[in-house]
C-alpha cells in the first residue's frame, strides 16, 4: 500500500473487484456518484435572476453578504463536527459562539478597489448581453 500511495480501503476494493471480475475488474475504474448533484438547464438562469433581483425588505446586499459569512464561520467553527444530542443542546451552541463573538467584535473594513468592482460588472454585463 505504501508503495502504490492509495489507501488500504482502496487496495481492498481492487482485491475485490479482481477475485469477482479479473483482471478485467482491474483495467477500470469503478464509477461513484457525485456527491455534487449536477445543475439542471434552469439552474444558471436562477442564480442570474437571483444576484439581479431585489433583496428582502429590510436587508441590503452588504447586511446579507455579513450574515451569510457569520453563519458560514459559526458552521466552521462551531457545529461541523460537533454532535447534538437536542434541538437544546444546538441552541446552546448557537448562543455561545454568539456570546463569544460579541465579546472581541470588529468593524468592517473595506479594502476592495471600487475600480476594479465596476469594471468587474461591466464584464459581468458584456458577458450576460453577449449571452442574451
Amino acid at each position: 500500500m505504501r508503495q502504490t500511495g492509495t489507501s488500504k480501503t482502496c487496495v481492498w476494493r481492487w482485491q475485490e473487484r479482481f477475485m469477482t471480475e479479473g483482471f478485467d475488474g482491474l483495467l477500470r475504474d469503478k464509477t461513484r456518484p457525485s456527491r455534487v448533484a449536477p445543475w439542471g438547464r434552469k439552474s444558471p438562469n436562477r442564480v442570474v435572476a437571483l444576484t439581479q433581483s431585489d433583496p428582502p425588505a429590510e436587508t441590503t446586499h452588504w447586511t446579507a453578504l455579513m450574515m451569510e459569512g457569520y453563519f458560514a464561520k459559526l458552521s466552521k467553527r462551531r457545529l461541523k463536527r460537533s454532535v447534538f444530542r437536542s434541538v437544546v443542546d444546538l441552541q446552546a451552541a448557537i448562543n455561545r459562539f454568539a456570546a463569544e463573538t460579541n465579546q472581541a467584535p470588529k468593524a468592517f473594513t473595506w479594502t476592495a478597489d471600487p475600480d476594479k468592482i465596476i469594471a468587474a460588472v461591466k464584464r459581468g454585463h458584456q458577458v450576460l448581453d453577449s449571452i442574451h
